[in-house]
């Protein structure tokens, strides 16, 4: 469920999770969910075309709604109906008949993605959601499985900035966009991925190390390309968050982690990692 000279301050196009907050009646440590999400973030964008650079600023905030993922249809085993008593007026003998077998309900089919990529050099094929970093086991996704590509429509309905916002991405070579969301399956977490596909590495390279959040730095270990950034709740009640970002190739990748209380940063670092070895390996 979020350029160059000053670039066009960017909005994170993922989702972030739903802030927290506590009850106004009842335990004061309980917190319940809030019904949207959001996040600010700057970034800049150097925008240039053969042997013209062109500057362009924009601003922009993000508020994103998300829900909690369906819930999953409860299994109710069969039962066997009990056999009747043979009737007074039946035959002088009967016999007793034993009770009907029903088979066990057959296991609900995990679903298998169908998406194809390939990644040669650093250029990212295929469908850029098959590049989302997959979904740990147990783990629950908001919305489709495979995740969701964002179209520029949904772009600017995000970054909140019109068309210039989609104007000055593609000229600096952007294509397309992809993000997933997803719960852990221990459910204290709630992660976001987001991939921006631009024409070129360098490109991909520039839009990363621009795109900034007026947050308090963390490192990332295990993504030397990567910058972080953190969120400490005010209370541990609270939503804290960590952000990373970095790119692979022609792809940039931004993950935003969401937990209740201080955010461990060991967290962010080994999301990072896998996104950035399944980006260069493609499996």
């Amino acid at each position: 469920m979020s350029a160059h000279d000053h670039v066009p301050p960017v909005a994170d196009p993922a989702a972030a999770a739903p802030a927290v907050a506590a009850p106004a009646t009842g335990d004061p440590t309980a917190v319940e969910p809030a019904t949207g999400r959001k996040r600010s973030r700057a970034a800049a964008v150097a925008l240039a075309t053969a042997g013209l650079l062109a500057v362009t600023a924009v601003s922009a905030t993000v508020t994103v709604a998300v829900g909690k993922p369906d819930d999953r249809p409860a299994v109710t085993a069969a039962t066997t109906a009990a056999p009747t008593s043979a009737s007074p007026t039946a035959s002088p003998t009967p016999s007793a008949s034993a009770p009907a077998t029903v088979p066990p309900p057959a296991p609900v089919p995990t679903p298998t993605s169908t998406l194809k990529g390939s990644v040669s050099g650093g250029r990212h094929d295929g469908d850029l959601r098959y590049f989302l970093l997959p979904i740990p086991a147990g783990g629950e996704s908001y919305g489709p499985a495979d995740g969701m590509p964002l179209t520029d429509e949904e772009m600017i309905k995000e970054f909140g900035d019109g068309a210039e916002v989609m104007r000055a991405l593609h000229t600096l070579g952007y294509k397309d966009a992809a993000t997933r969301t997803y719960r852990t399956a221990d459910g204290k977490a709630e992660v976001t991925v987001t991939l921006l596909r631009f024409a070129t590495a360098a490109q991909a390279e520039f839009f990363a190390k621009n795109d900034t959040r007026d947050l308090p730095t963390v490192e990332v270990t295990g993504d030397s390309a990567a910058h972080g950034y953190i969120s400490k709740p005010k209370q541990q009640a609270y939503t804290g968050s960590l952000s990373g970002i970095s790119s692979q190739g022609d792809v940039q990748y931004t993950v935003d982690v969401e937990v209740k209380g201080d955010p461990d940063k060991a967290l962010l670092s080994e999301l990072m990692k896998r996104q950035r070895d399944w980006l260069t390996s493609g499996r």
